[in-house]
């Protein structure tokens, strides 16, 4: 393996499947030697809802210190549209580059129009990740088929970055394909990177972990592993377990930065936009076990995200940039698929995705009858409350009365059913809690295990 700076891939992505992260140091990658003090992740994203509410085709950004909960940027809007092509962009992907820049890549294609043909990827240079230059697109071949999902890494045996993408090049099904280029400014002449003879689309690479390349892809409605010793074009075998929640695409490989865990991602098509993560203590194994959703959290109306290591100061830099966001999703303890919503201004519990999707965005303002407390302000409605009436949790005008004020004010505790999470004490009815009973929010006592769970939300995004 090289001594190259920077990462080749999203992550830390040399580090042998059995070494603990914190017991390695400054570590080695297939393209290098990572950054040591590398501690938090940056998430690339377009944004679709059911509706099309919160669909955007721009390049997306949000944090993460634990790759797991994501905090979106800029109040989850694009930080920069493509300018040229179809003007829109799916499937993002970021790379740190050798000198410790990044590069953006991103499929040219505005939409769903899955019969626009484009020969080009849409390109960035960033120093930060805080502003992007050099905006272009990048040709990579000339036939009459797509480039999707391009990702890149660096070959050290040719010294030269491989880009890899899905198009269809006369077989008549989706193949990787791979350019090799030194500054994506230009490339080389396309070759089959992989074709297993059935129809691949969204490759992602794990480079020398334990000496061994990693290819994950969607095949069929799931994602599947192939690897090799080699990074050489035609030299991947398939080899794990398929994983798969409903139509899954759009893999995403990420190693923790802390522990001995591999995580993938995935995509789906149905419902629209549900991200779904797997885990492994052992990427040569080619299994996976899948997570409660109670452990992670996408960015709202997130779809096809590219994961990318970044150092704290980074991380504190992006955020100072562009800002967290100005309200707060609550997820439901026990549903963790579910987020607490208004609709015909009552308050519950829905599955996620939905629109209006800024029915589940709520400011977390002071309460309303006492300071110390919150209060719930809806963002689509903001003179708008939740309070409870006969303990029904509905979405109210406030009227400026105290009973209205005291109604809409809950004290927020560690969570009675998970510490790490929050529970809210209502104001005016001390001996009740927020909860949900047949995904509809009420104030209850609580007492039993089930109602404790009911009782308990993670405040993100």
């Amino acid at each position: 393996m090289s001594a190259s700076p920077h990462p080749s891939r999203r992550l830390f992505l040399g580090v042998a499947a059995a070494t603990p992260l914190a017991m390695t140091g400054a570590l080695t990658l297939g393209a290098g030697t990572a950054h040591a003090a590398d501690a938090a992740y940056v998430m690339c994203y377009f944004t679709e809802s059911p509706n099309g509410d919160g669909t955007d085709y721009g390049l997306h950004l949000a944090v993460s210190t634990d790759s797991l909960n994501w905090i979106p940027l800029n109040q989850n809007n694009p930080v920069v549209t493509p300018t040229s092509g179809a003007l829109g962009l799916r499937d993002p992907f970021i790379l740190r580059k050798r000198d410790g820049t990044f590069v953006v890549l991103a499929t040219d294609l505005k939409g769903t129009d899955w019969s626009y043909v484009s020969q080009y990827v849409h390109v960035w240079n960033s120093t930060d990740l805080r502003t992007f230059t050099g905006y272009h697109r990048l040709k990579l071949h000339d036939m009459n088929t797509h480039s999707w999902a391009p990702e890149a890494f660096w070959d050290a045996g040719r010294g030269q970055y491989a880009l890899i993408h899905s198009a269809v090049n006369g077989t008549g099904h989706n193949v990787i394909m791979v350019n090799y280029t030194s500054d994506f400014l230009t490339a080389s002449a396309p070759q089959v990177f992989f074709d297993p003879g059935y129809d691949v689309i969204d490759g992602d690479m794990a480079v020398g972990v334990g000496g061994v390349n990693y290819l994950y892809f969607k095949k069929n409605q799931a994602l599947v592993g192939a690897r090799s010793t080699s990074l050489d074009p035609g030299s991947f075998t398939e080899f794990s377990t398929g994983v798969a929640q409903g139509g899954t695409e759009a893999p995403t490989l990420v190693t923790s930065l802390t522990s001995n865990t591999w995580y993938l991602w995935g995509d789906t098509y149905t419902p629209n936009g549900v991200f779904y993560a797997w885990q492994s203590t052992n990427l040569s194994a080619g299994t996976w076990t899948a997570l409660d959703q109670k452990s992670y959290t996408q960015p709202l109306n997130s779809k096809h995200c590219g994961i990318t290591t970044i150092t704290a100061a980074e991380y504190d830099n992006l955020l100072a940039r562009w800002g967290a966001p100005a309200w707060n999703r609550l997820k439901s303890y026990n549903f963790p698929a579910r987020y607490v919503r208004h609709a015909n201004n009552v308050g519950r519990i829905d599955a996620y995705p939905f629109d209006p999707y800024a029915d589940s965005q709520w400011r977390l303002v002071p309460g309303l009858a006492d300071s110390a407390g919150v209060s719930f302000q809806s963002v689509n409605y903001p003179a708008h409350y939740l309070r409870h009436y006969n303990y029904q949790l509905q979405l109210d005008a406030g009227d400026g009365t105290s009973t209205f004020a005291a109604d809409a004010t809950f004290y927020r505790t560690a969570g009675l059913a998970d510490a790490g999470w929050s529970s809210f004490r209502s104001y005016n009815n001390p001996t009740r809690y927020l909860r949900h009973a047949d995904y509809v929010l009420r104030i209850d006592p609580v007492s039993t295990t089930t109602e404790r769970q009911d009782a308990t939300f993670r405040v993100g995004h």
